[in-house]
């Protein structure tokens, strides 16, 4: 926290190498600058981290948790020896621009999801995506996709068009399960 506030320059790495050739297997690194998330949009930030995160429950509200907002710039993928490209911004993030009612909703939507859909979950996810089945959660959605977890195992389930509405999200996701339970009789 501490680093962050004096320097908001931040670089992430995602690895998924293994055991073996060091060379071998995907990482990338995003950067930007961290930005401390504004007071009246904590609670959502919260919400959804811990959607994602519940054992963070124990820690988040120690007084130097700090959400923030990381304003990527760029990401440098290597996808194996010699596969290496630099992306800007705009090729990997999702844009929200005319969603704003979904991602309003985006609370609600999961709440109901979780409430009422379990089992549409647990479809969606052996279904479609041929995870192992569990105990499938909705914890977030974007105009993308739909993002799921079961325990430690997550899974995105990525919609065939972009959605920008809660009226919208309903129909994909009643053609999806569709999809899903006709793949499986």
């Amino acid at each position: 926290t501490r680093n962050i506030l004096a320097d908001a320059r931040v670089s992430l790495m995602l690895d998924e190498r293994g055991p073996g050739d060091p060379l071998e297997g995907a990482r990338i690194m995003l950067a930007g600058a961290a930005e401390q998330v504004p007071e009246g949009q904590v609670e959502a930030v919260r919400r959804r981290y811990l959607a994602a995160h519940p054992s963070a429950d124990v820690f988040v509200d120690f007084p130097d948790f700090l959400f923030v907002t990381l304003r990527l710039r760029n990401a440098h993928l290597v996808a194996g020896f010699g596969k290496i490209v630099d992306l800007p911004a705009t090729d990997f993030l999702t844009p929200t621009e005319g969603a704003e009612s979904l991602i309003a909703a985006e609370a609600d939507i999961v709440t109901h999801m979780n409430a009422d859909h379990l089992s549409t979950m647990n479809l969606y996810a052996t279904a479609l995506l041929d995870a192992e089945p569990g105990d499938w959660r909705c914890t977030g959605c974007d105009p993308d996709g739909l993002d799921l977890q079961a325990g430690a195992r997550v899974a995105r389930l990525a919609f065939p068009a972009r959605i920008q509405s809660p009226a919208a999200l309903r129909q994909t996701l009643k053609e999806m399960a569709e999809r899903a339970r006709a793949g499986r009789a």
